[in-house]
Order: structure tokens, then sequence, then C-alpha cells
């Protein structure tokens, strides 16, 4: 879910991207809660879910694209001139286990504070059969259809979310046979599950942690049929219709939550945060023209530009924040990690993480960090197109300014995002020195957490860091 794909702004205005949705259940919890303006996760939806549960950045755990669901498979589209480095195509592992990062969860350690976890919807964190793919061994309680894949085969009950004789692939939804040969979408039906679960917690007056993943508004683009008509009424196209009715079925999904806990008197003593995994899908598979859906932020998923990685976020946490703020704080999917572990008042050693707590934020949205370097790191090649950074590429954001790296052109881009959310506007010749420094905090930081670079074909080189450009 993009930073555009809402009807809540997330800039300082609303724009014609907001205006094509309805989420008025997004609206609501913004208006209790605090908005994020500046929320930046990873440009591809793997590395960005491994970085929330372990609380590290993507580029110390070597997790930079999206996991496959047959173990030990790359996920990267072939290049002829570029090579992908040797990376964690197993994902995230809670145990030793080859081509995976070993870390301990967040909700392992919630677990063992007396929390009753459960695991609702899409995971994604590790490949098929391996550890990681069950969010079980994760210190999860319950899982509900959550397992190595990243998107469903299917979002109609009628057709078993996949599970039709005949037609079954590693794609299908598992675990949710109670509602199959029914006209049933499968944003409902997760969400049916996941109140029943809070439910059972709050019989047993136990404390829950609910990870709730929807598989919505993953491709394939299919259409909730609850909302799609009004959406070609509105004179969109049938797949911007249907990725519209995805977008408000997971808004009503958020909506029927919220109706839950206060109907159980659970509203004010439950926090609830509102984050996606990648910037919005805007290069392939949209309808309308291609890279103008995340507008006026430029391109989209898969890329280091602002709408790669650039995400709608929001926290509400009864009594500790203020109603209807919105907070400019910079901050990334690795800080969720210590922010809920500090909110349940769980001890954790803070040093052994990247992220950082967000509470000082929630209780003060005014607060910021300005020299906070955010570094994001995508050396590989996502799909056919590679044009707006979807390739090859890293970035550094720090204050104000951010510089973007593409490796197969070897070119620094520097631009000023406080001025230029579009990155229209190039400033590496008109401030060197601004460049500079920022190249040399820049390959700082991907030294540091051992940051692995593409090889060249023809000379079996690795690509240059990015200080080394600047002569």
């Amino acid at each position: 879910m993009g930073w555009m794909d809402t009807s809540v702004p997330f800039g300082d205005s609303m724009t014609t991207n907001n205006k094509k949705y309805h989420a008025p259940n997004m609206q609501k919890l913004a208006d209790e809660g605090v908005r994020f303006t500046n929320a930046y996760v990873n440009p591809v939806c793997t590395p960005t879910r491994t970085s929330i549960l372990c609380g590290l950045s993507a580029v110390r755990t070597h997790i930079t694209n999206w996991t496959n669901t047959p173990a030990n498979q790359p996920t990267d589209y072939p290049d002829s001139i570029l090579q992908f480095p040797v990376w964690n195509i197993n994902g995230l592992s809670p145990t030793p286990h080859p081509n995976a990062f070993q870390a301990t969860p967040f909700t392992e350690i919630l677990k063992n504070e007396g929390y009753f976890t459960i695991h609702v919807g899409k995971a994604h964190w590790g490949s098929q059969s391996t550890p990681g793919s069950d969010p079980l061994n994760f210190g999860f309680l319950t899982n509900v259809g959550g397992t190595s894949i990243g998107h469903p085969q299917s979002y109609y009950g009628k057709n078993n979310f996949g599970n039709k004789a005949g037609s079954i692939t590693h794609w299908a939804i598992p675990g949710l046979q109670e509602f199959y040969d029914k006209d049933i979408f499968l944003t409902v039906a997760l969400t049916q599950k996941a109140i029943q679960l809070m439910s059972g917690s709050i019989v047993q007056r136990k404390p829950f942690f609910l990870n709730f993943g929807h598989y919505a508004i993953h491709t394939p683009i299919q259409p909730d049929y609850r909302y799609f008509e009004k959406y070609l009424m509105n004179g969109l196209d049938s797949t911007e219709a249907a990725y519209a009715s995805l977008v408000e079925g997971m808004d009503k999904s958020l909506g029927d939550i919220m109706h839950f806990l206060k109907s159980k008197g659970q509203e004010d003593n439950t926090i609830i945060i509102f984050l996606s995994d990648n910037g919005g899908l805007t290069n392939s598979s949209r309808g309308g023209t291609r890279n103008t859906h995340n507008l006026p932020l430029r391109s989209g998923k898969g890329s280091v530009y602002e709408g790669g990685i650039k995400v709608p976020m929001i926290v509400k946490w009864p009594k500790m924040v203020r109603s209807g703020t919105k907070t400019n704080h910079h901050m990334m999917a690795e800080d969720i990690f210590p922010t809920i572990l500090e909110m349940a008042g769980a001890k954790f050693t803070a040093s052994s993480i990247d992220g950082k707590s967000l509470v000082p934020v929630l209780k003060n949205p005014a607060y910021t960090d300005t020299l906070r370097n955010l570094i994001f790191h995508y050396p590989h090649r996502w799909t056919k197109n590679e044009d707006e950074g979807i390739a090859w590429a890293s970035a550094l954001r720090r204050g104000d300014w951010k510089l973007v790296y593409l490796m197969k052109e070897q070119k620094l881009e520097l631009y000023n995002i406080a001025k230029d959310q579009g990155e229209k506007v190039n400033l590496a010749d008109k401030y060197p020195s601004q460049e500079l420094t920022m190249a040399k905090i820049m390959g700082d930081e991907l030294r540091s957490k051992n940051a692995q670079m593409p090889i060249w074909k023809k000379t079996g080189k690795k690509v240059a860091w990015p200080d080394q450009l600047i002569k």
C-alpha cells in the first residue's frame, strides 16, 4: 500500500490520487492517533516484514529482496550486465538455517511476557519448508493463513482461495476450509478469524498481540465486489477500480477491528499500529499510466525513490498520544521492534538492534532526529522494467537531504526532499560538498553493515561503493 493509496492525505494536502479512494476507517484512526508523514520501509515486502520482526536493517540481515516460496531459490530478475550478490534467499529464521538470517523476533519476547500472540494473514518471512515459513516458530501461539507465500492465488471463497482440485498451486491460502465454496472475500474471512481469536483472548483475560497482515492489496488485483461497481461508476478503468475496491475492503476490515475492540470495552486498552510493507505498485500490473500512481512521489514499489519506500503509517495509543496529530519524524521498519516492546514494558537490549523506539515521538510529535541516517539498499533487479530506480540502487535519507546511488549507471543523485518530494531536481552539481558528505555517510553505513554489492559480469568485480564515485 502506497503513500497515495488512501483518501487520508499524508502530505500537506489532498491530491488527485487520494481522491480515487475511500478509507473512512483510516481517517477515523488518524483522527484518534498520530499520523507519520515520513514513514519509510524497504522497496519490496520481505525485507520490511523481517526487519519489523527482528529490529535489524535489511542491509545487515542481507534479506534484501522478496523470498520465494520454494526454498533456496533467488527471486532476482535476470540481467545481462550485473550479477546480484549472494543474499539470504531463505529469509529470516529463528534457528540456524542455510541462506537465512537468524534472529529472535519481538513476538517471542511478548509471548514470554504472557501475551497471547496471534498471526493472521500474510507472513512471508521465510521460504517454503524453512523454519521461517511458519509463524508458530516465531513466537506466535496461533496462525491463520500465514506461510511462505507473498500473495494469494485467489481472493475468493468460491474458489477456496486457490484450493480448488486441479488448480492448486503453492500460492493457495491454507487453513480457511470453513469458508470454502462460500461467497466471501479473503479480507472478510481473515477479519472474522482475527476477531474470533482476539475474543478468545479477552474472555481468558490475557493480553494479546495481533499481527494482522492483509494479503490485500497485493496482486492479483481481483475486485472486492462489495465496492467494485462504484469505482467503475467513478470513471476508473477495471484494473484501477479493482485496486480501489481492495483498498476499501481492507479499510472496512480496520473498521471492523476497531468496532470489535470498542464493543468489548477494550478500545482504550489497545494500541493500533497501521503500516504498509513497501511503496505503492506503479511500474507494472496497474491500470492507467505507468509510474503515476504515487504522484507527487516518484516511482513506486521496487524503487528507492520516495514512491517505493514512503508509506502510510498511523499509531493510536489511547491516553498516551494526542489525537489527530502529525509528526514529520523519519522512521524505518526496524523501529517497530523496540517501539512495541517499550510500549509493552518488555525487556530487550537496544544496542543489539538497529531500530530506535518511537515512543518519544508518540509522546511528543514535534520531536525529530535530524541526524538519523536512513539507509535503503536494493542490489537487485526487481522486474522487467528498470526505469525510475527499480533496479540496482541504494539511497540515504538524512534530515532534508537524500542521496540516490544508481549502480548500473554509476551515478549519484542529490535531492532536498523537504523542498522537492517528487525528486525532480538533481542538486548534485549545485552542492558538490553535500553530495560528498552524503556519499561518505552512505558508504560508511553500507560498509558498517557489511552490505553486499552486485558484480559486473564482464570483469567479475564488485560495484564500487558510492563514495568511490567522487574523485
